[in-house]
């Protein structure tokens, strides 16, 4: 059945082999059930509720990548995204946690249309590869001072706007331990580093009495407090249309991004450097969205933590699909989930931004035209608090820089249009 279901000969593996490459991944990235519940409870969402969601939305994401694409990608509620849903839609811009679901659940039904429709690619392709770049690079320092934040380094400063917080204090101590003890194990290649520091910091937190023990296992919390709560209505008002933009246009680059990435680690890729059954992954990433919000999660996406169970050896779909498996025996992992500080999570936050600004690196800083956009982009994001406002500022700046330099023949209709309708956004909403 396995063969027949995911070719496991053809691809060259066997079933031992797809296991220890869906533990691989599942450690990678199963901070994220920590993470996530957490920092959504930010914005008035039960804890439990979403911590039930996050599990079901990256198994059901998971499920579907692996039988219908048959690739070994993972997938979860995205980084990033979580934190503009909570910090810039509800805290920031004053929209109920309900009417921000509705949001993701509109921006998965418009990804899953692009994906049928092959209108994908024409829009990934029209915007340029600097902007991409910020794009990334931005979240990550967006998610770096929400780090920061929850950590106690940095505090509100009326003079300063921001300012060292007491760094002798125990959360900020703890933190710093974490994101030590993260690039160390990163650094050795222990599997599961960001996960063993978020353990590692809340178990001596246990021990030296500052968090509560609360158990383990348990049955899974109630999802009813966020299930089916989407408001699709208050999404499609005039202020949230930027919100859905946003929701659906970081998803559409970053799974973009981890689908060629993660394959070309795996060598999945074609003789012309495509990625077969696009479509079908495409899918299984804007389905686990809808899913996920109607369960009452953030955008789910794919992960590019997947580079880990490809270099362990996964191969095809039965390594997302063991990883999917994995999520649903988290659902009995509330209690834990519960007991583990934002301190404890602080750190991976960090560890995530720090691998999100690397594609910097990339950015021709010599042609100006080109590096002060991103310049833009990354320094807007964290400094508004707001990815949508980092990205509107990124496109309207390359427009106008590209025009009054003269080098008209670098525009694109895309690019145009997106700059365009962040102006009259910024204008009039």
């Amino acid at each position: 059945m396995l063969e027949k279901l995911f070719q496991l000969r053809q691809h060259e593996t066997n079933l031992r082999q797809e296991v220890v490459a869906g533990v691989t991944t599942f450690l990678t990235m199963a901070y994220i059930i920590f993470v996530n519940p957490a920092m959504l409870a930010d914005a008035g969402m039960d804890q439990g509720a979403v911590f039930v969601a996050t599990c079901l939305a990256a198994a059901i994401g998971c499920f579907i990548m692996g039988f219908v694409a048959n690739y070994p990608i993972a997938l979860a509620p995205g980084m990033g995204l979580n934190a503009f849903f909570t910090y810039t839609v509800v805290l920031e811009m004053g929209h109920s946690w309900e009417s921000a679901l509705g949001a993701v659940f509109l921006s998965g039904i418009c990804f899953m249309i692009l994906s049928l429709v092959k209108i994908r690619e024409w829009i990934v392709n029209s915007i340029p590869v600097s902007l991409r770049v910020g794009i990334a690079a931005g979240i990550g320092l967006f998610l770096a001072i929400l780090a920061l934040k929850n950590a106690g380094i940095i505090v509100s400063s009326p003079a300063t706007l921001v300012t060292m917080g007491d760094i002798t204090a125990w959360p900020p101590l703890m933190a710093a331990l974490g994101f030590f003890l993260i690039i160390a194990l990163v650094d050795r290649d222990i599997k599961g580093a960001v996960l063993l520091a978020i353990f590692a910091v809340t178990v001596i937190s246990l021990i030296a009495g500052e968090v509560s023990y609360s158990g383990i296992v348990s049955a899974p919390p109630s999802l009813a407090p966020t299930l089916l709560k989407m408001d699709v209505a208050g999404a499609l008002e005039l202020s949230m249309i930027s919100v859905v933009f946003a929701f659906l246009f970081v998803d559409l680059f970053d799974t973009s991004g981890t689908l060629v990435g993660v394959a070309q680690r795996g060598n999945l890729l074609d003789k012309n450097g495509r990625l077969p059954r696009l479509r079908k992954a495409l899918l299984a990433d804007s389905v686990a969205t809808v899913a996920g919000s109607m369960m009452g999660t953030s955008t789910t996406t794919s992960y590019v933590e997947s580079t880990a169970g490809v270099a362990a050896g996964g191969r095809t779909g039965l390594t997302a699909v063991v990883v999917g498996v994995l999520f649903l025996f988290c659902l009995f992992l509330s209690p834990l989930a519960g007991m583990v500080p934002a301190y404890a999570t602080a750190p991976a936050l960090f560890f995530v931004a720090i691998l999100m600004m690397a594609g910097l690196a990339n950015v021709d800083w010599h042609d100006l035209t080109e590096a002060a956009p991103v310049g833009v982009v990354c320094l807007l994001m964290p400094l508004t608090f707001s990815i949508a406002t980092g990205i509107g500022f990124g496109f309207i700046a390359y427009a106008v820089i590209k025009a009054l330099s003269g080098r008209f023949n670098e525009l694109n209709a895309g690019v145009v249009t997106i700059a365009a309708l962040f102006i009259i956004k910024f204008a009039v909403l």
